[in-house]
């Protein structure tokens, strides 16, 4: 099986897939692959096949994270060669987002992780290159909401109940007098990442990953 290929790239307006191979690279890959074949910028990145979903089924998730490993490395180090950044840098950190996707669309079932390469040194290297800090802390912030969500598992028993990340965001804002997420101060998007990885902590009894 080591001759099978289960990672495609995508970047600087040339790709290893195409917009005819949605069966292999589902509607969300061949489209990225499509729009660099034509020209577009769009960021590179690169595409799981949805063969590997049936890999994860039959063989587990660690014998599938294995196969994966090495593909999925090379494609790191592609994307870090066209961007000049590197994945866990302190300096030049690269964050990428990871979407799911599928053959055919599945409303209601596609999850999202932005900003992964996101930790306490990669936010302050961002608020430094971007010289904006707030935008770095809210996306770390968003990053352990979606971490935790969608990997770790802490999302609503029910429809009846509140989100606990959500609640943190409330407690806060409540705390603060605003109503609004966009008056949250760096500060408190500070506060929140620690209550969020608290949350985690509390939930999982395990400290919330900083290795990229």
């Amino acid at each position: 099986m080591a001759d099978v290929k289960r990672v495609y790239t995508f970047g600087n307006k040339e790709a290893e897939g195409n917009g005819k191979m949605r069966e292999l690279l589902g509607g969300k890959g061949a489209n990225l692959a499509e729009m660099n074949l034509i020209g577009i910028p769009v960021p590179p990145g690169f595409t799981i096949t949805t063969e590997v979903c049936a890999e994860y089924y039959s063989k587990g998730k660690e014998a599938v994270i294995e196969i994966l490993r090495p593909e999925v490395e090379r494609a790191m180090k592609n994307i870090e060669n066209l961007t000049g950044m590197k994945f866990g840098d302190k300096e030049m950190p690269l964050l990428v987002s990871v979407r799911s996707g599928a053959r055919a669309s599945m409303p209601g079932m596609m999850d999202t992780i932005l900003n992964l390469g996101m930790n306490d040194e990669a936010v302050e290297a961002v608020a430094k290159r971007t010289g904006n800090p707030r935008f770095a802390w809210d996306s770390y912030r968003r990053f352990v909401q979606m971490y935790g969500d969608v990997v770790l598992g802490m999302k609503p028993v029910s429809k009846e109940d509140q989100d606990p990340f959500e609640a943190l965001i409330d407690e806060q804002k409540e705390k603060r007098g605003i109503t609004m997420d966009t008056d949250l101060t760096v500060e408190d998007l500070k506060e929140l990442v620690v209550a969020f990885k608290n949350a985690v902590k509390k939930q999982t009894g395990k400290d919330f990953p900083t290795c990229p």
